[in-house]
């Protein structure tokens, strides 16, 4: 097995692993520091086991009527996924997702020794509601994750997609929504289907919208009994008195803190438009990257971009490449750098 992991290289742009180039405003970052300073006086003790605070904090947060109950954390949405798999797959079980999709998938899978069923898209990443079911019924995994929208491709996928796979799915299904407030405002979110659907959790993160990447906060929303299970595999106190005191003073500032979000889409289509207008295929995200094709050597453009002091990110896809929307400033550097790069070509 290989280790999950993209180049780290201190570059003038960094745009390879779908950060929140942005900074913390600075009203907010004072505010979390001075709740981690209130935390630093009961260091000495035990954090709240059940970060009773900051799951309420999440509950108000999305709304639709969830409780604090219905929320579990952890430390990124990786452990979070960690968990579920250690509560309902393990050996003589399988997961399952849609490749081409988030890498760590398969690894946690197998770490946690459960057996890995990589289904397919059709050739424009899409999945639709009758391929997916059909593909879950045959495999009947014990656990589906399903990317909503996708990474690293960025595509949609439509409600009725997760609808037509619960309702096939043996077990659990995950809705992996990291990139959900990157969507259409209009869309709506996994977290709608929740309500007589025990069998269904819909993950988020803190690390892409609320530039909160360093702190490793992810969460998830599903039925009680669903958190309530994922007790069982916790390690104790997984949560730091730390983590849970930023995460919780950030979400009081939720409104400011996405304020970003707009600025972030909008690099994101000028990505899209100019990367068509250099003859590279940029496809349908919901994110905040793109995915573009037609790359006719990968490697040797990722390093000629590289040499130009832009990092990005080959992802494994034959003729792709994949690039996070920064700010205005990166964003012009990257364009500049792909357009040297096309121009010399």
């Amino acid at each position: 097995m290989t280790p999950y992991g993209a180049p780290q290289a201190p570059l003038p742009v960094a745009l390879n692993v779908n950060e929140n180039t942005h900074p913390v405003p600075a009203d907010v970052a004072d505010d979390i520091l001075d709740s981690i300073a209130l935390a630093l006086r009961d260091i000495n003790r035990y954090p709240d086991r059940e970060f009773t605070a900051l799951r309420e904090g999440f509950a108000e947060y999305l709304g639709h009527g969830l409780t604090a109950d219905q929320i579990w954390a952890a430390n990124g949405s990786n452990e979070v996924l960690q968990h579920v798999l250690q509560a309902f797959a393990g050996p003589g079980r399988s997961a399952m997702s849609f490749a081409p999709t988030y890498s760590m998938y398969p690894l946690l899978a197998r770490a946690s020794g459960t057996a890995w069923v990589a289904g397919q898209r059709d050739s424009d990443f899409s999945l639709t509601a009758h391929s997916a079911a059909s593909q879950v019924r045959e495999a009947a995994p014990d656990v589906v994750f399903l990317c909503s929208p996708n990474n690293p491709t960025g595509t949609p996928m439509p409600l009725d997609v997760i609808e037509a796979v619960y309702e096939v799915a043996p077990g659990i299904v995950v809705v992996d929504e990291a990139y959900q407030e990157f969507a259409p405002r209009e869309e709506r979110s996994a977290l709608t289907l929740l309500p007589g659907r025990e069998r269904l959790i819909v993950s988020r993160t803190m690390s892409k919208a609320f530039a909160f990447a360093g702190a490793r906060v992810g969460y998830l929303a599903a039925d009680p009994a669903v958190t309530d299970a994922l007790r069982l595999v916790r390690l104790p106190y997984h949560l730091s008195s730390l983590t849970q005191a930023a995460a919780t003073a950030a979400l009081r500032h939720a409104p400011v803190m996405l304020q970003m979000v707009d600025e972030i889409v909008s690099q994101r289509d000028r990505i899209s438009a100019t990367v068509e207008a250099l003859g590279y295929e940029a496809h349908a995200s919901w994110t905040n990257f793109v995915l573009f094709g037609g790359v006719e050597d990968t490697s040797v453009t990722w390093q000629a971009l590289y040499d130009r002091g832009v990092l990005i990110r080959d992802v494994g896809i034959p003729g792709h490449l994949r690039v996070s929307a920064g700010t205005d400033e990166e964003t012009t550097a990257f364009l500049d750098a792909l357009a040297s790069v096309h121009s010399g070509s």
